[in-house]
């Protein structure tokens, strides 16, 4: 017996025409902050995939220590999801700048006597 076609309903709503899928969105985030976007191991990208309706594919360069993004799906959905995700990588680093900022501010302020020379 041959395998059934898929039901409307097993077919993910988001996915659109093949042609939204030739030309994706790309930009390049820290490797470091991919874990803080999508959750330990990208557990969280099925998820943005769907909300967001697009389709998510990374690809680490091997000079740097950049991640390659590239998002796909319809024009608007996949600018608006690149957008949102460099505003979220983008927000992170400040924020980590902000508590490096914060703990050197601590260290300088412990040091109570002067360096012995």
């Amino acid at each position: 017996m041959g395998k059934l076609p898929p039901k409307p309903n097993d077919i993910l709503s988001w996915v659109g025409a093949p042609e939204d899928f030739t030309e994706p969105e790309v930009f390049q985030v820290q490797t470091r902050l991919l874990e803080a976007l999508f959750g330990p191991e990208g557990s969280r990208i099925p998820y943005v995939e769907k909300v967001s309706k697009v389709m998510l594919e990374m690809k680490a360069l091997e000079s740097s220590d950049l991640t390659e993004v590239m998002v796909y799906g319809p024009y608007l959905y996949k600018f608006r999801t690149k957008w949102m995700l460099q505003s979220m990588a983008e927000w992170h680093c400040q924020r980590q700048e902000r508590g490096m900022r914060r703990l050197e501010e601590a260290m300088n302020s412990l040091e109570l006597c002067p360096p012995m020379k």
